[in-house]
């Protein structure tokens, strides 16, 4: 029987100690060592996301660098939020993890991880629907030393199969119930059919027998203080495709966050709400990388119901909704609050750009990100850096180019470099090949009317 989830942990419950995140490396250890950052007042800005954010401490280090990084100097400061509703389709309550309980979980996972003895940077994938466990598993995977792969909740058995098989993954972190589904039970099959398939870990309750329990690791296993490994970077599909995984570096990640961050203008202690489901670089730059960078919290509804998504989005707090682009319309048609200060269309090329129903307003902003594969987000504000104007005309683009640079070809398919498009394909037992600066060809093409782009085609 799998242990119960760990306890809600708020800002007015009793807190673990601050995690300062040294201590003395072992010779096996990367030679590096997380430097809090001085405490300072909760009204700070946010830190200035230029491109020298690429080439710091934290990128080659990692998001849980960044995570231990607040919580020394913020440990009371709300993390990562769950839905409300979490126990009708996973079985668990929902939680509310501050910085410094979020990342004293984080600790025990990655001890618990290292336990299984894998080689640095083996891949670990990650198929979990949503929720703090998403955020906790992927910052433990990383802290663990091992490099996370997003697998998509949706994808069938033959699917994970595939993508656990073209990837050469050797674990899997995933939990035993998503409404109707089973994806411990589900993994159990794919391990019995790839032998290469090693560990197999799940969140509970009813964690099947031969599983590891999740839940156990954390309240059994030892935390405290842990000495970030040097990020492995991720693992994701092209175009969701199981056959086709990319790898992209940890300094890659952190530079397509920063121009993200460069659109949003989102401070320290604000949240973020996102419907997007963690399984691709669109929902890990705008969901859980831009609230680490920036110290903010995440929010997440992986399953859509109108009335709990009202009652979380009039929280009195300033907030930056995340949401497909297919519900422009509906929100159009809603009363937004006036705490909300941004709100972030996600659109996946191949997709067309219908008429605005939406406008920026005197106190929000409103952002359209378009994911080409996995190749490049392209990030812009309406008004301002149109996304719309960048793609009809890319040679006149005002983007910050060691970041992202684009250009049109002769036949008119878009093709992107930059520290934030440096990607690879990867192969089965080779490690990830240096990316270097060559520009990235995509199969999309802009349609352009009037100066601006309506669609995005592929072929």
């Amino acid at each position: 029987m799998s242990a119960q989830p760990v306890t809600t942990t708020t800002a007015r419950d009793p807190l673990p100690a601050p995690t300062n995140a040294r201590r003395v490396p072992s010779p096996g250890d990367a030679q590096v060592a997380i430097r809090p950052r001085s405490p300072a007042p909760e009204a700070a800005e946010a830190r200035a996301p230029d491109a020298s954010v690429t080439l710091s401490s934290g990128g080659r280090l990692g998001l849980s660098a960044l995570l231990a990084e607040t919580a020394y100097a913020h440990p009371h400061r709300i993390a990562l939020i769950d839905p409300a509703g979490k126990q009708a389709w996973s079985g668990r309550r929902p939680i509310t993890w501050t910085y410094a309980s979020a990342t004293e979980i984080v600790a025990r996972l990655a001890n618990g991880l290292r336990g299984w003895r894998l080689p640095r940077g083996a891949r670990l994938g990650l198929s979990l629907a949503g929720g703090a466990e998403s955020a906790i598993a992927y910052l433990a995977i990383e802290a663990a030393g091992y490099t996370p792969c997003l697998l998509s909740p949706s994808w069938s058995e033959d699917e994970i199969l595939a993508a656990v098989q073209s990837a050469g993954i050797a674990g899997v972190l995933c939990q035993a119930k998503a409404g109707t589904a089973t994806p411990a039970q589900t993994l159990c099959r794919v391990a019995a059919r790839y032998f290469g398939l090693r560990y197999l870990a799940a969140f509970g309750p009813d964690v099947p027998d031969g599983v590891i329990s999740l839940d156990g690791m954390a309240l059994d296993g030892t935390g405290g203080a842990f000495a970030a490994e040097i990020s492995g970077g991720l693992v994701s599909f092209a175009g969701g495709d199981p056959s086709c995984p990319v790898h992209r570096s940890g300094d890659a990640i952190l530079a397509a966050i920063a121009f993200h961050r460069t659109c949003l203008g989102i401070a320290q202690g604000d949240r973020i709400l996102t419907l997007l489901p963690f399984g691709d670089l669109r929902a890990l730059v705008t969901g859980l990388g831009t609230a680490l960078t920036c110290g903010a919290s995440l929010e997440t509804m992986p399953l859509f119901f109108a009335g709990p998504f009202a009652e979380a989005l009039a929280r009195p707090v300033p907030t930056h909704l995340v949401a497909p682009a297919g519900l422009e319309a509906n929100l159009a048609a809603s009363r937004l609050p006036d705490g909300l200060r941004s709100l972030t269309l996600a659109h996946r090329a191949p997709c067309t750009f219908p008429i605005r129903r939406l406008r920026p307003g005197a106190a929000n902003r409103i952002l359209d990100v378009v994911a080409f594969d996995e190749v490049a987000l392209l990030s812009g504000e309406r008004g301002v850096d149109d996304v719309a104007r960048t793609l009809a005309d890319p040679d006149r683009a005002a983007l910050p180019e060691s970041l992202i640079a684009i250009r049109s070809d002769e036949d008119g398919r878009l093709a992107f470099s930059g520290h934030a498009c440096r990607v690879t394909s990867l192969r089965r037992g080779e490690a990830p090949a240096d990316a270097g600066g060559s520009w990235r060809e995509t199969p999309f093409r802009a349609t352009v009317q009037a100066g601006r782009a309506k669609a995005i085609n592929a072929g």
